[in-house]
């Protein structure tokens, strides 16, 4: 495992984006049998899934995101410094879709820019390098993190169909010498990448699309083998005890397994936040859509913290412990259906 903290680095606000398109238990129920779908959203808390329409990239979640946080915080797009993209599902092959987001956002030229190809980890991990590299020569960050999973599902697979969502995120972060350090954990065990992955449509399989693929007993072992230490290491790091944590945020694949987790952990049920239901998985931004849509009211009346773990495809896992709050914007936008000026993104209902 790789410890490292990151001092004088604040978190100034958050934004949510999710597509307008949902698929509900209904939907699944006619292609696996009422039974079958009720069982799965019992068994994991997932009611419903946000899907991008046709024509729709992580890029434009992204960009709605990031537009209305620069917005909420009156933050010019020239003054950001670093640009940092957490995603699986790049637009293209190339060039990356940081760079076509640097472009679209209208940010100064020179501003520094990163794609990091991570997953279900990716938004602790993008916390990390973003944070590490704005503060050598930068003064703003943009991390941006988000994936349209359900271009890579089979809608006939019962292990991965009514699991997966999209979304996008954007986090705001700015140089101040009164913040917080933040305690990172972070580590990686390639011996599991065979069980979650999608290698088709790649220079080795060219000849099949992508398909996701997951061996769900493997992951779960995975999870209750290696998150655990990490965030007691994060934890530990900070010099927090489990009474001193506000929030535990981990990543949101399954509420039974969140609340498993935090049991183990010994944060109480009213600490650890479940917030799957109405968006299901969401990959990379999982930990800040249930932030945005979870503990808005919090994170914008005042300093709040929080003990964040992702894992995942790869294997992979980091945990962070910060303290974040009162942030200036904290929200979640909803993208239309069409394809159309990432602007228009209206601010979601109380349900998304």
């Amino acid at each position: 495992m790789v410890a490292s903290r990151i001092d004088g680095v604040c978190v100034r606000g958050i934004v949510g984006c999710v597509p307008e398109g949902r698929e509900t238990v209904a939907d699944l129920a006619r292609r696996f049998g009422e039974d079958g779908a009720r069982k799965v959203a019992a068994a994991t808390g997932i009611e419903e899934r946000r899907i991008v329409a046709p024509g729709q990239c992580t890029s434009d979640l992204a960009e709605a995101a990031a537009r209305r946080l620069l917005d909420g915080l009156g933050w010019e797009p020239g003054s950001i410094d670093l640009l940092v993209l957490v995603t699986q599902t790049h637009d293209q092959t190339l060039p990356g879709t940081a760079s076509l987001l640097h472009r679209r956002l209208g940010l100064r030229k020179g501003a520094a820019v990163l794609d990091i190809t991570h997953g279900c980890s990716g938004f602790v991990y993008g916390l990390w390098v973003a944070g590490g590299m704005l503060k050598p020569g930068g003064r703003r960050a943009l991390l941006l993190v988000g994936d349209t999973t359900s271009r890579l599902i089979d809608p006939e697979d019962r292990a991965v169909a009514p699991l997966f969502g999209d979304g996008a995120a954007a986090v705001a972060l700015e140089l101040d010498d009164r913040a917080d350090p933040i305690s990172f954990d972070l580590g990686s065990d390639g011996a599991g990448a065979p069980y979650l992955a999608a290698d088709g449509g790649a220079m080795r399989h060219p000849d099949r699309p992508a398909r996701l693929f997951m061996d769900g007993t493997q992951v779960f072992a995975f999870t209750l083998r290696e998150v655990p230490g990490s965030v007691r290491a994060a934890l530990d790091d900070a010099g927090w005890t489990t009474d001193m944590v506000d929030h535990l945020v981990l990543h949101q694949a399954n509420a039974q397994m969140i609340r498993h987790l935090g049991q183990k952990l010994g944060v109480a049920a009213d600490r650890t936040v479940v917030a799957l239901r109405e968006v299901g998985n969401t990959s990379s931004a999982s930990i800040p859509l249930a932030l945005a849509a979870s503990l808005a009211d919090s994170l914008t009346a005042g300093p709040r913290r929080l003990l964040l773990s992702g894992f995942g495809v790869g294997w992979s896992w980091g945990s962070a412990a910060l303290v974040a709050g009162p942030l200036a914007v904290c929200e979640t936008v909803v993208l239309p259906g069409r394809k159309c000026p990432a602007e228009s993104a209206a601010p979601a209902s109380p349900a998304a």
